[in-house]
């Protein structure tokens, strides 16, 4: 729903080199832009939960936050993180952490085909464990002046937001799925502590802080400014 990060890919994923696609990569992308299409055909982008039109979200009780950290100079191992704090104390409730190998390419403008399924086991180990803790807002990448991100045919696709008095860099706010943009906005807002919203924040230092511990001579890919 949010993405605080300056092309999160650049920054978490080691260098990537600028080679023409191959054919294999082209077919690959024709099928993932296939998929997004019919995705987007799905989405819902209104208020479904009376606690989104409350002004102050009465009645949510648990935000998730998702992040991959790589091992520096690997770009197919890295750790997937979950954490779900409670709302509005911004408290850690649960946590996880699993290292994952990724086996899809990376394609500039798909990170989620190559992501998104790490990330799903997460959350599928949370419901097995203990469902009570599933929470109602989940994959917040990353509180306030906005301005509107606008296509060529007008459609406001998302909002520029400055979180964080001290920072200089916005945060990039998209629809969410059966949420608003104008909820999305304020919810996000709500989340931060720093520049980048807290459910986001925990969840990268865990991963990053998991990587450290476990592979102490490779490390994690630096961790950007501001965050």
């Amino acid at each position: 729903m949010a993405e605080g990060k300056e092309t999160p890919e650049r920054e978490k994923h080691p260098e990537r080199s600028g080679d023409t696609p191959s054919k294999e990569e082209q077919e690959l992308r024709a099928r993932w832009e296939s998929e997004q299409d019919q995705l987007k055909s799905k989405l819902v982008e209104y208020d479904t939960e009376d606690w989104q039109r409350d002004v102050s979200f009465g009645g949510l009780q648990r935000i998730g936050g998702v992040d991959l950290s790589f091992i520096k100079g690997n770009d197919e191992v890295a750790c997937a993180s979950l954490v779900v704090l409670s709302y509005p104390d911004l408290e850690i409730l649960y946590e996880d952490c699993c290292m994952v190998t990724l086996t899809a390419p990376y394609v500039a403008g798909f990170l989620a085909f190559r992501e998104v399924p790490s990330l799903v086991q997460a959350v599928e180990r949370l419901q097995d464990k203990d469902p009570s803790l599933m929470p109602q807002i989940r994959n917040l990448q990353m509180g306030g002046d906005t301005f509107p991100l606008v296509e060529s045919s007008g459609r406001v696709l998302g909002m520029a937001l400055k979180s964080y008095d001290k920072s200089t860099k916005p945060i990039y706010i998209s629809v969410g799925h059966k949420m608003s943009l104008e909820s999305a906005v304020r919810l996000i807002h709500c989340c931060c502590k720093y520049r980048v919203p807290e459910p986001i924040r925990q969840a990268d230092i865990r991963s990053r802080a998991y990587v450290r511990e476990n592979f102490p001579a490779e490390g994690a890919v630096p961790e950007s400014a501001e965050s």
